[in-house]
């Protein structure tokens, strides 16, 4: 009986991974409620803590992507569990805002890094050719089913025995199921043996492979991190990822808040926050395969018209405070704004493919998590500035608009074509 391709160990990995992983973090935004309420402190400063995490991120990211290059996956989630566990348990000890920062901030925030996209970013991808942006999508919605699973459980917690006990049991959770299942990981196929998505190894009767390259001289280069950070692609991503994470998270972070200070009632909050990552689930699944079929700068245009869409009905909510609008907004954010992960990994490395990709992914994901930093830190100084969240949510629509095009001036299908464009490269004279 012929086994199941490794390659889908991997991704159920990565799903179990990402449910817990990213939740935990992102669980903050239901922490963050009762911190205010109990300690008094302003929202800038307590979201600061959050942000801060982005920047414990982004010092970590180069050092991370060379940890993969030289030692693997299996070192870089360990470590990623150790860290996010021990912030965790730690977090609840909080009594001053420094407190926080060190814990939600650099313990968390560094463990995030390894676990959560960008990490899984570094492997998943290798495993992949024909059906990367699938495989992604699919890894990438375990996100999805922790939220509507985990998030809940938290809240219900955090209403039952306060936000230190919840905080608590999640460090816990991270420890106990994460550390043993990681063991799993392995880099590449050809670690153990196998090739890209399954296939069989060539004999000297096959049929020559199809090229997916459409520029020769690019995909040829020994792409080095000092080469790529002289290109105007690498700075082109740089912008399109700072970008796309700061929409995520400002709207991740301070939408919860967002919804009770307009008359919301803290259970539409937290309903609003699991259906987004629910509606996730397809939405990743969907536009990853479909990445495989257009091309990802078309998805990642997708995905920011989403969070667009997103921002304005969240305007429109300061005015109207009505369910129709909180639907478009959950709808838009998860079912088109998370399709964002399914092609973060692919357009990196189908531009850089080669041995140093973990060093210049690492070294990209600086601005995707300065981005992330900016989000929820900019939004919360913006609402003390003024007293409301209307001229925030108006940046983010610009901001989406940026990175979309940042992303199709880098044009990774100008490199190297997915499946569903190689009958272009076939037919070209």
């Amino acid at each position: 009986m012929r086994l199941p391709f490794y390659g889908w160990i991997i991704v159920v990995v990565t799903f179990v991974t990402m449910a817990i992983g990213v939740n935990a973090r992102t669980a903050f935004s239901l922490f963050y409620p009762p911190i205010i309420t109990e300690f008094g402190w302003e929202r800038g400063v307590t979201a600061g803590a959050f942000s801060f995490g982005f920047v414990a991120s982004a010092i970590a990211s180069p050092l991370i992507g060379r940890l993969m290059d030289r030692s693997g996956p299996r070192a870089v989630m360990e470590l990623g569990v150790l860290l996010m566990g021990s912030g965790l348990l730690l977090a609840p000890l909080t009594t001053q805002p420094w407190h926080l920062y060190l814990t939600i901030g650099v313990l968390v925030g560094s463990g995030s890094v390894c676990l959560g996209y960008s990490g899984q970013s570094l492997f998943v991808p290798n495993w992949f050719i024909r059906r990367r942006g699938l495989a992604i999508g699919l890894a990438f919605a375990g996100v999805g089913i922790g939220s509507v699973t985990l998030l809940p459980w938290v809240q219900h917690m955090i209403e039952q025995t306060g936000w230190r006990t919840a905080c608590t049991a999640m460090g816990i959770m991270v420890l106990v199921v994460l550390a043993p299942i990681n063991l799993l990981l392995r880099k590449r196929p050809e670690d153990i043996g196998l090739r890209p998505d399954g296939d069989a190894a060539p004999t000297a009767a096959s049929a020559k492979p199809a090229s997916n390259i459409v520029d020769p001289v690019w995909a040829g280069t020994d792409w080095t991190l000092p080469r790529a950070l002289r290109t105007a692609r690498f700075w082109w991503i740089a912008v399109g990822y700072f970008c796309g994470l700061y929409i995520w998270y400002a709207v991740q972070v301070h939408q919860t808040k967002f919804l009770l200070d307009i008359g919301f009632s803290s259970n539409v909050g937290v309903w609003a926050l699991g259906v987004v990552s629910l509606l996730g689930i397809p939405g990743q699944i969907w536009l990853g395969h479909l990445s495989d079929r257009i091309g990802r700068e078309w998805v990642w245009a997708i995905s920011c018209f989403g969070f667009v869409i997103c921002f304005a009905a969240l305007v429109a909510l300061r005015y109207w405070p009505a369910m129709p609008l909180v639907w478009l907004m959950v709808l838009t954010q998860g079912a088109l704004g998370y399709g964002l992960t399914s092609v973060m990994g692919p357009v990196v490395l189908e531009i850089f493919q080669g041995k140093h990709y973990g060093s210049i992914f690492g070294t990209v994901m600086l601005a995707a998590l300065a981005g992330g930093a900016a989000g929820p830190w900019l939004t919360g100084q913006l609402y003390d500035l003024t007293g409301s969240y209307t001229a925030a949510f108006v940046l983010g629509i610009a901001a989406s608009l940026l990175s979309a095009f940042a992303i199709w001036q880098a044009s990774p299908g100008k490199v190297r074509a997915v499946a569903g464009q190689m009958h272009k490269i076939a037919s070209a004279p």
